[in-house]
């Protein structure tokens, strides 16, 4: 079995598992009783605790060589926590589950993606040949759209509480999967990329790396409320949960357009910052829609704006981090990325949702566009040291 296959075959699985659960995991919080504060707190928290578990997770697979070995013991992890939801009545119950759920899924895809992108530009001396990055993670997007279109049925049929038996039972065969994949390996490793703390300096002495992730920080940051209370909102203004699926799938269908057609070669022509770019002025406008109308047609028309100001944007970044970071790092550099900066943004801004949603409701938005706002003028940085960067990577 190719390498890419075996990737394919994971990140259907373990995408297809937060495809069932990720859209209606808020609403099926909010059955449980919670206020929109306390829903953006418990929302917020689970993304906090990534910071830790995720880089912790990241740096122990580059320091032992063992990125899969990692992996899987995650995913399996996540499997089994995933079933605790079922019996969770009250605030301090429902915090304790989303923190462990949090944890146990924070590292999944971090290590993942340093898989895959190991695999996909394997270096020229190893022989191998490598693969599209973007077809493995567009083949993602598009089982979390199956997942999500699935849950959407199913939630209207036999309730939300559904949702947490599927996402166990596809993290259970995305841990399987993960064994199957190739593990990343490098023969000859600097004593630096080797030290506990030092390989966390080395990364963030790298101008490009410092930038791109500030910059990916405050345009998917600016994702919190939509993720947190997008369908909460639409379910007031009398969207149900199929048509609610479907918007969400919406905007995973234009993931998988951008990730295995458009994406590549619009990086590549525009150069990283200028995708960057792009995508900060697409998130702009999404969010100023969403400030100002919950009619379904125009949500439909915007919704596919989210293959520019997630997709275009994480290709964008992958390349960039590919170009950048030194061999040894790609676990370490993923969790800083995915976590630290992003992570950490989106807990910030999902806590703070919670407190914009009950006090403006949608007007909310309007610093979520504000944020991208911000991102634009940083994109320059990118585009100069672009001149001086070495060619791109083959994904």
């Amino acid at each position: 079995m190719q390498p890419l296959t075996r990737f394919i075959l994971l990140y259907a699985a373990m995408y297809a598992g937060f495809g069932v659960a990720s859209p209606f995991l808020p609403a099926f919080l909010s059955g449980l009783g919670l206020p929109p504060e306390q829903l953006g707190l418990v929302l917020g928290a689970g993304t906090a605790v990534r910071l830790l578990t995720a880089p912790l997770a990241g740096r122990i697979g580059d320091l032992i060589q063992g990125l899969r070995v990692v992996l899987v013991v995650f995913t399996a992890l996540a499997a089994a926590v995933t079933w605790g939801y079922l019996a969770a009545p009250g605030f301090w119950i429902v915090l304790a589950m989303t923190l462990l759920h949090a944890a146990s899924l924070a590292p999944i895809t971090v290590l993942a993606d340093a898989l895959a992108l190991g695999s996909a530009s394997p270096p020229p001396s190893s022989g191998r040949r490598g693969f599209e990055y973007g077809w493995v993670r567009g083949t993602g997007s598009a089982a979390f759209i199956a997942g999500a279109l699935l849950s959407g049925q199913a939630v209207s049929a036999f309730g939300l509480d559904l949702i947490v038996g599927l996402q166990a039972s596809l993290l259970c065969a995305a841990a399987f999967a993960a064994i199957l994949v190739p593990e990343l390996i490098h023969h000859r490793i600097s004593a630096g990329v080797r030290a506990p703390a030092g390989a966390v300096v080395i990364l963030l002495r790298l101008p490009d790396f410092r930038n791109l992730v500030l910059v990916a920080a405050l345009i998917l940051g600016s994702h919190a409320m939509h993720d947190a209370f997008a369908v909460i909102r639409w379910a007031a203004a009398g969207i149900g949960p199929a048509v609610a699926s479907l918007l969400w799938s919406e905007s995973v269908a234009a993931e998988v357009l951008v990730f295995f057609v458009i994406g590549p070669a619009l990086v590549t022509r525009l150069t990283p910052a200028g995708a960057l770019a792009l995508a900060a002025m697409a998130g702009m406008l999404r969010w100023a829609v969403m400030a100002q109308t919950s009619n379904a047609i125009a949500l439909a028309l915007v919704q596919p704006l989210h293959g520019i100001t997630f997709a275009l944007l994480h290709l964008a970044c992958m390349r960039l981090i590919a170009r950048n970071v030194p061999p040894g790092l790609e676990g370490t550099a993923q969790a800083i990325y995915a976590t630290i900066g992003i992570g950490s943004a989106v807990a910030l801004l999902t806590v703070a949702s919670g407190a914009l949603y009950s006090r403006l409701g949608s007007q909310g938005f309007w610093v979520m566009a504000a944020l991208c706002a911000l991102a634009l003028p940083l994109t320059r940085k990118l585009r100069e040291a672009n001149h001086i960067s070495k060619e791109p990577a083959p994904f």
